[in-house]
């Protein structure tokens, strides 16, 4: 049920830069380290943004897969649930992408004119 979560989230921050305009679509980015299904993230926003200025907004989610860099320099991107790096056999990795769980932009109505905002 995490997904109830960070909708809330998500309405929260559009919310705060739509500034009452009725909102049309919003682009996220949710990197795959989210754990997010975004069957239920795009069903739960639907359900919290009712009655809110974002009630029927597109929700565009763009996936980010995870990518990891080792000590050694090595940068890949995760596709198993191996946390080795593929060059050295290291298992010193750190997270540089995938994590993330950012509005990218949203598009408002402005007295009968779309527009869109940039975050």
């Amino acid at each position: 049920m995490h997904e109830l979560a960070l909708a809330r989230g998500v309405l929260a921050a559009v919310l705060a830069h739509a500034e009452g305009r009725p909102v049309r679509r919003i682009d996220l980015t949710v990197g795959a380290l989210r754990q997010v299904v975004p069957d239920s993230l795009a069903f739960n926003f639907g359900v919290i943004a009712r009655g809110t200025p974002c009630q029927g907004a597109l929700l565009e989610q763009h996936l980010e897969p995870a990518r990891l860099r080792c000590g050694c320099g090595e940068t890949w991107e995760l596709r198993e649930l191996s946390f080795r790096c593929p060059a050295c056999g290291g298992s010193e990795a750190s997270v540089i992408g995938g994590a993330e769980l950012l509005v990218e932009s949203i598009e408002v109505e402005e007295e009968g004119e779309r527009c869109t905002a940039r975050g």
